[in-house]
């Protein structure tokens, strides 16, 4: 099963510490040599994004930062996992890692293994 867990944290427009960055890249290179994490990445400030909306047929832009945001997203990662179980530890020694914030993990739809295989 796959799932993606979805950051969240208030932002600091901080970049994080050189020890941060280094026990972050042990547990990727950990859960990528494990096979439970197939990818992730972190987000730049919200100051360089945008948000995109449509309503009723009209969108709407607004560029960051997101100021009226208590919490924003600050990453992702696609975890591959026997069970809901199993991906919320791994989430778990995530969030162990980088400390406060939440993630909120989604189960993904997977289309069949025989969906257009058999098609010759």
């Amino acid at each position: 099963m796959r799932f993606l867990s979805i950051y969240t944290a208030k932002e600091t427009n901080q970049p994080p510490s050189p020890e941060h960055m280094a026990a972050m890249g042990k547990l990727i290179e950990e859960g990528m040599r494990e096979g439970h994490l197939l990818g992730t990445e972190g987000c730049l400030p919200t100051r360089l994004g945008a948000r995109i909306r449509i309503t009723n047929g009209q969108f709407a832009v607004k560029d960051g930062p997101f100021a009226e945001s208590k919490e924003v997203v600050g990453g992702f990662a696609l975890i591959e996992a026997k069970s809901k179980e199993e991906a919320i530890e791994f989430v778990k020694g995530f969030l162990n890692v980088v400390g406060e914030g939440e993630c909120e993990l989604r189960q993904l739809y997977e289309a069949p293994a025989a969906a257009g295989a058999g098609a010759n």
